[in-house]
């Protein structure tokens, strides 16, 4: 079985290439795949970059190139909602594109026009291992539910609010629900998992800097204790 890693900086994954056995590189459309053992699992870890062109494109060279198997998407997202905190950690159940707008055809927001589905749910198993992996977690919590994603930075108190009366969304960011799609659509297990930076804010730009290393530290963590238990 062979697990692809996706975050979109390279803070997201630095310390996975830190702690990996690489044994090849690939580098493809200006990505860099690093393929090796981490943590006695065989893995692909990459940074696609940031925006959710990217993330497709780095998704489908990973189900192309690589054969993975599963795929899991680590970094950190905009919390939406008073009850998420920096260091938090949202799992996505499904995502949705929030900046996808056919209503004009008479579709609902969000929705990909002649998509199938609504949402692109996540694989049920690697939700369940993402949350047996939080438990041990102190001094942060962590919640399962929608994030959606969308190529724009949000840092705005009425954007969120309009996030989370129209979609019901914990989370926003920029690269997982086009990671979803194509796993979707090429039937490849995936879960997201987010750790909160900010709340999206108008002080979103400065949390963020500030909150990026606990945010990241508390993504890896999951992710260690997941691949210890995905057989």
């Amino acid at each position: 079985m062979i697990i692809g890693i996706i975050g979109a900086m390279e803070e997201e994954v630095r310390k996975l290439k830190d702690e990996m056995i690489i044994e090849t590189k690939l580098n493809k459309a200006r990505m860099e795949f690093f393929q090796g053992k981490l943590w006695d699992k065989n893995v692909v870890v990459v940074t696609c970059g940031i925006g959710k062109v990217n993330a497709a494109v780095c998704t489908q060279i990973l189900i192309d190139d690589f054969k993975v198997d599963k795929i899991i998407n680590v970094g950190v997202a905009g919390g939406i909602g008073e009850d998420l905190v920096p260091g938090d950690v949202v799992i996505a159940s499904n995502l949705v594109h929030h900046d996808m707008d056919t209503t004009a055809f008479g579709d609902k927001i969000g929705q990909v026009p002649r998509m199938d589905t609504y949402d692109f749910k996540c694989d049920e198993s690697l939700v369940e291992a993402a949350k047996k992996a939080f438990s041990n977690i102190k001094n942060h919590k962590s919640l399962v539910g929608r994030i959606v994603s969308g190529d724009q930075f949000i840092a705005d108190v009425e954007k969120v609010r309009w996030l989370k009366s129209e979609f019901d969304a914990l989370a926003c960011e920029m690269e997982g629900c086009s990671i979803a799609q194509v796993c979707y659509l090429n039937s490849i297990p995936f879960v997201v998992i987010r750790s909160i930076s900010d709340n999206a804010n108008t002080g979103a730009h400065m949390d963020f800097d500030k909150f990026v290393p606990i945010a990241v530290e508390n993504s890896l963590h999951i992710l260690k204790e997941m691949l210890n238990n995905i057989q």
